[in-house]
């Protein structure tokens, strides 16, 4: 029988879930208890220890807290792919990680989207073994029209496409012809990597329009659309990587008629609008009446980024052009990944896992934003929002991310350089790029303020250099 506290060296309390969590440990170690193992339910592992429900509910929520452990709904709790590094790693305290940009892969349906996955098999055995629709499963479009009515994305299955990853599409989209006959884009400065390699790898002529903590410019916008004919506009319009801006509704409404005055496209990169808790905001699609807005929307930040799945809704005029060219890039995506997907909306698995996920960024985004207004110098200037990924940090001249990052990294923290997101004439090298998904709560405040004391350290050795 376990007691409620025991003594331990100089009179050390111990507390009975720290005992439980120690005795978890030890059947790891001794092999036990391996990768994706059950643990014992609760009611099994009080029985066992002879202590209360509620402290082995402690012990269970302390692990999953510490990355060690993760809970699947109405099915119980699982050993995490790598325990051991990940316990040695939170008792040492050794990094703190706000470079790594996917999701957190604890809190990801495994076991959920594995039964999916098994269940696709059996439905989709004949057409896996054949070529598929070139625009993807008909029965996967339609479930996700349904889908896109709840973010205010109202389309027909006819104008949905499938696409391998949403940069596949955003690749294509490059090149292809357009209606209103231009040739040149517009983007977002800074943007996110995959597209400013597209854009290099095909030499497009490319006109960059900032984005700051408060937006952009429209009237700068408008001169670009009125003065360098402008095919098409690519736009992030919620929680944009890397900065966190979300667009409010009037400046996507103005950006839309921008677009319809000048006749511009707007290839609108919605991938974490799911994320969004703020049922007011709409995708600036739901603005358009002219069929210019492309959108376009990824699950691999809110699901599973190995699936390779996306989406967009191209416009009738399109169409025929559209499913050429991704005929040409990869005939079909994966038959099996789409039926999973398909099998995974309808059964509602979708909607209970994201509403996990928006309320873990959420909270997430609190701490980050809490954090940068407790200790960053007023000298250097922060993004973000209550959501998503991504934030930045701009730093105080005559610092550079490069530098700062060199010096972060003998600390044990990790940020990103958002160097590499502009084009060459657009370039920033003071600012640096966080992101949350990776790191645990209780890392996030103790990662800013190492951050906010080696700008203060960088600009001290800079300022006695001169």
């Amino acid at each position: 029988m376990l007691c409620p506290y025991r003594l331990e060296g100089k009179g050390k309390i111990v507390r009975i879930y720290e005992e439980i969590i120690e005795v978890i440990n030890h059947r790891v170690a001794q092999g036990l208890l391996g990768t994706g193992s059950k643990l014992p339910s609760i009611r099994a592992l009080s029985d066992e220890l002879s202590c209360s429900k509620n402290s082995v509910i402690k012990a269970y929520q302390e692990m999953e807290n510490r990355h060690l452990i993760y809970s699947v709904p109405k099915s119980g709790y699982y050993v995490v792919e790598d325990y051991s590094f990940r316990q040695k790693d939170h008792i040492e305290n050794k990094k703190i990680d706000f470079l790594s940009a996917g999701p957190d892969k604890h809190s990801m349906p495994y076991l959920d989207f594995k039964h999916c996955i098994n269940q696709a098999i059996d439905l989709y055995k004949e057409e896996m073994f054949s070529y598929s629709e070139i625009q993807g499963l008909r029965s996967l479009r339609l479930e996700l029209a349904k889908h896109l009515q709840d973010l205010q994305v109202f389309t027909v299955p006819e104008r949905i496409f499938v696409v391998t990853g949403s940069q596949q599409a955003l690749h294509l989209f490059v090149s292809l012809p357009f209606p209103n006959g231009k040739n040149n884009i517009c983007i977002e400065q800074p943007t996110h990597t995959g597209f400013i390699e597209s854009l290099k790898h095909q030499n497009a002529v490319v006109y960059g329009i900032e984005v700051t903590k408060t937006g952009i410019d429209l009237h700068d916008l408008e001169q670009i659309f009125k003065q360098n004919s402008i095919k098409f506009f690519y736009i992030t319009s919620r929680f944009h990587n890397p900065t966190g801006y979300s667009y409010s509704n009037a400046e996507k409404k103005k950006i839309v008629e921008l677009a319809k005055q000048y006749d511009v496209y707007i290839v609108e990169d919605d991938y974490m609008g799911d994320l969004d808790f703020n049922l007011k905001q709409d995708p600036m699609f739901a603005y358009d009446t002219s069929g210019r807005v492309i959108y376009t929307k990824s699950f691999s930040k809110i699901l599973l980024p190995g699936l390779r799945l996306g989406l967009t809704v191209i416009p009738d005029s399109m169409k025929e052009v559209f499913l050429q060219a991704k005929f040409s890039a990869d005939l079909h995506t994966p038959v099996l990944t789409q039926g999973a997907l398909e099998i995974y909306f309808k059964n509602g698995m979708f909607h209970a896992h994201i509403k996990k996920m928006r309320e873990m960024y959420r909270n997430k985004g609190r701490l980050l934003q809490t954090a940068y207004r407790d200790h960053l110098p007023s000298s250097a200037s922060f993004s973000g929002s209550l959501s998503g990924f991504y934030s930045t940090i701009e730093l105080p001249y005559p610092l550079k991310a490069k530098h700062l990052i060199e010096h972060l990294m003998m600390e044990s923290v990790y940020v990103d350089d958002v160097g590499k997101m502009y084009m060459p004439e657009c370039k920033k090298e003071n600012v640096i790029r966080l992101s949350v998904s990776q790191i645990e709560d209780d890392s996030i405040s103790i990662g800013v303020q190492k951050i906010a004391e080696s700008i203060r350290k960088l600009l001290k050795q800079r300022n006695m250099s001169i």
